[in-house]
């Protein structure tokens, strides 16, 4: 059976995510087999819309080939590069696809489903819904986009999510509008038979099916995190996190002793070099240069080897504290790639 789905339904071109046993983590052939396909249907008149989900079982998408990016990031590389460069054209070319996209994040949307929910215009949240951006947990960092998405949550809500790896459920994504509706996962079978039906209509039919998801825990913190997440400085972070006697202060300064120093401070500096880009394409352009680098430093590798290999948790990270990690370690990273190995859109 296909790691990837492609199929259609009347004027309805459905991808379908059929990886279960990875929770539907992406692979290259993955990427490559939804860029295919979006390309083969954004000429083909009679699609009217695109609908992305999973096949039966867990998910929505648990991320990427961790395991592979860690095998290439020992070696060349060079299976990683080739990895990101087609997952970001994916991205990219969502982002922009002229026809409508609605992603249905039913359960698990980490990283790669991230990235590949959020350029969707329309997503669909429900009860099973977590989404997360854990990288910072195994030395990465939120790509796929992140800088860009995070960065244009209210206040500091995407600085808080970046580095701490929180997850968002059905409610709070809604109300931070990374889902456009929530509906109940009973009534998604019936939703998406109905846009079978009505592909025109995919917008009312959305409206119809949304109910009301309820309170938003996330969001009782907002005033905390907006006040401890103010700066961009990792340091001033911690120190903020430091002088605060909540218990939430001390569970979030808890939460990021764990995280790698050196990804915590490209994630900051991402969001805030994302908050100024005009173009998604420069953002994902960025991403790539630093997901490149990244995948081959000591603190991925490590990451990897804690927390999915080994699975003791203990990662041993290189500089074990924010105030190791230099600003030219941190300029070195994020120093663009030449002209010749740099991420380009799909054609």
């Amino acid at each position: 059976m296909a790691d990837l789905i492609a199929e259609t339904e009347g004027g309805v071109a459905r991808l379908r995510l059929n990886r279960p046993q990875a929770l539907h983590a992406l692979t290259t052939e993955m990427c490559a087999a939804v860029l295919d396909s979006l390309e083969r249907w954004r000429g083909d008149d009679t699609i009217r819309c695109v609908s992305i989900d999973h096949a039966p079982g867990r998910g929505f998408c648990a991320g990427g080939d961790i395991r592979l990016l860690a095998e290439s990031g020992a070696g060349d590389g060079s299976a990683a590069r080739a990895f990101f460069y087609v997952e970001y054209r994916m991205n990219h070319r969502l982002f922009t696809y002229a026809k409508d996209v609605v992603a249905f994040m039913d359960g698990v949307t980490m990283g790669g489903g991230v990235g590949l929910s959020q350029p969707c215009r329309y997503r669909v949240a429900t009860e099973n819904t977590k989404l997360a951006m854990p990288e910072t947990g195994i030395g990465l960092f939120p790509d796929v986009g992140g800088g860009w998405y995070l960065s244009r949550l209210p206040g500091r809500m995407g600085q808080y999510l970046a580095l701490t790896g929180a997850r968002a459920d059905g409610a709070a994504c809604h109300a931070l509008g990374l889902a456009t509706h929530y509906v109940e996962s009973a009534r998604l079978d019936a939703l998406k038979r109905d846009i079978a039906a009505r592909p025109g209509e995919l917008r009312a039919l959305l409206d119809a099916a949304h109910v009301d998801p309820g309170h938003a825990v996330l969001l009782d913190q907002r005033e905390a995190i907006d006040r401890l997440f103010a700066s961009d400085e990792v340091e001033a972070v911690f120190a903020a996190l430091e002088a605060d006697d909540s218990e939430f202060a001390r569970a979030t300064l808890a939460t990021l002793r764990t995280k790698s120093p050196q990804t915590m401070k490209v994630s900051l500096k991402l969001l805030k070099d994302g908050a100024r880009m005009a173009d998604f394409a420069d953002e994902m352009r960025q991403e790539y240069a630093v997901a490149t680098r990244v995948v081959q430093r000591h603190d991925f590798l490590e990451g990897v080897r804690a927390v999915i290999v080994d699975k003791d948790n203990a990662p041993r990270w290189e500089p074990a504290t924010p105030e190791g990690v230099s600003d030219h370690v941190i300029d070195q990273i994020f120093a663009p790639l030449p002209e010749a190995e740099a991420w380009t859109p799909h054609d």
